[in-house]
């Protein structure tokens, strides 16, 4: 038989012969990741089962959403992390001072590579398909199941193939692609399905870019978000993993692809040489415009852009900005931090506006102040936090109030997701954001540089 290579990878987990999607299957994990929210849930239920985990080093537990805590129940939250992770000797814990925002740590510290079948309770660990990996996201009970049993239970995804020709602009990244994509299809647009992301353009694109498109694959409802592995990032994980895990995935990549005539439920292609960058405005990922584009004719979405009745926008460069959030586990990465630090370099976040940075992990704030990138942010009137999801999920160090708009780099912008359900939030790549910032309204970086 033919397959896609989500289907060779899910087949590779089971003792099947053959697969086809739609079908049920039950899984082994190579990892699977609990964090301070969706773990103390699966704890509560596997403690139950009196019993010892079944795949103790393969339990991967990182407290990031309200961490450092924000207050005695986020503490506590924390607190049952650490105290199972004592109890049955599981080392991939990370405590706060080594922890990170999870999806941006795991790949960091070498724990994720191609073909391996990843589940993690959080919506957004589809981001290790970056990497050639099958990751999605289930369940508190399904992540107990599978610290009980080392499996997964789950049914086989149909893919969409998208395809993505062209030489991209110099402001245009992997996030600008998702946002574009998610605009074209919808939130539901791909609903239980494997997003394959192929063609010239995300061949060239850097492993940051490849993690943010990825990681917004939920974003359209998909199961998964997979690029196939080739020797981009195949450099990156060498940097990270032991020799000895380097041989086998060496193995597992010869093969690691879609065959020619693989199934797919349906192909898009887009030429993206034109495309500019973009914004997602309230309150879907999917209500997307180019960052210059006239809103005139807009109808309904003016509407979404009008709060306590403020005349509507004529066009994005009108819409003014409380809070600029550069971060998050979609873009707290180095490449993102440079990007904003090289707009924001001489320059001034507007007086009337709030710029928060949150490098994505300890590693990544440490390679900030190497780089100066932290001295930059801190003189153009940012704030630097330490690595947090913090703001994106509307927990702590940047909640909105009644009435006030934020863009960020995160990945979600539903009603009241980063605080009061009178907030917006609108969403962008870290260039825009740095350059929207400076201009206390959404700027596009060529306004700058």
């Amino acid at each position: 038989m033919s397959y896609t290579i989500t289907e060779k990878i899910l087949l590779a987990h089971t003792d099947k012969k053959e697969l086809s999607a739609g079908e049920f299957i039950l899984a082994a994990v190579d990892l699977a990741l609990g964090n301070d929210i969706t773990a103390p849930i699966a704890i509560e239920q596997f403690e139950r089962l009196c019993i010892k985990p079944a795949i103790a080093d393969k339990i991967v537990l990182v407290p990031d959403h309200f961490v450092p805590a924000k207050d005695k129940k986020s503490a506590n939250q924390a607190k049952v992390l650490k105290s199972f992770a004592h109890k049955y000797g599981i080392e991939k814990y990370f405590e706060v001072g080594r922890m990170g925002i999870e999806h941006a740590l795991l790949p960091e510290q070498g724990l994720v590579g191609p073909g391996d079948l990843i589940i993690g309770a959080d919506s957004h660990t589809c981001t290790y398909g970056a990497l050639g990996a099958f990751s999605t996201g289930v369940g508190s009970t399904d992540l107990a199941a599978s610290w009980a049993t080392g499996k997964v239970w789950l049914r086989v995804p149909e893919t969409i193939k998208f395809v993505y020709s062209g030489k991209l602009d110099k402001w245009v990244t992997g996030k600008d692609l998702i946002l574009y994509t998610i605009g074209d299809i919808g939130v539901d647009g791909a609903l239980y399905r494997a997003m394959e992301f192929t063609g010239e353009a995300i061949r060239k694109l850097d492993m940051d870019s490849r993690f943010a498109m990825s990681n917004m694959a939920i974003e359209a409802g998909g199961k998964s978000g997979i690029i196939e592995p080739d020797d981009v990032s195949f450099d990156y994980i060498k940097k990270r993993m032991p020799t000895s895990k380097m041989k086998l995935y060496k193995d597992k990549i010869k093969n690691l692809k879609s065959d020619k005539d693989a199934h797919y439920i349906m192909i898009k292609e887009y030429d993206v040489s034109k495309l500019e960058p973009m914004v997602a405005c309230p309150h879907l990922p999917s209500n997307v415009h180019p960052v210059r584009s006239p809103l005139a004719s807009g109808g309904s979405r003016l509407r979404r852009l009008t709060s306590n009745g403020v005349k509507p926008a004529s066009s994005l460069a009108n819409i003014g900005l409380d809070q600029v959030v550069i971060g998050s586990c979609t873009n707290g990465r180095i490449s993102d931090l440079r990007m904003a630090a090289k707009i924001l370099k001489g320059n001034t976040v507007y007086p009337h506006t709030r710029c928060i940075v949150i490098p994505a992990t300890q590693a990544i704030y440490l390679q900030a102040i190497k780089e100066g990138l932290m001295e930059i942010f801190v003189e153009a009137g940012a704030v630097v936090t330490t690595p947090t999801c913090g703001p994106c999920l509307g927990g702590h160090a940047g909640i909105l109030t009644e009435g006030e708009r934020s863009l960020a780099t995160t990945n979600r912008n539903f009603v009241g997701r980063m605080g009061d359900l009178k907030s917006e939030v609108y969403l962008s790549s870290p260039a825009v954001a740095a350059a929207s910032a400076i201009k206390g309204r959404i700027a596009h970086p060529e306004e700058i540089v």
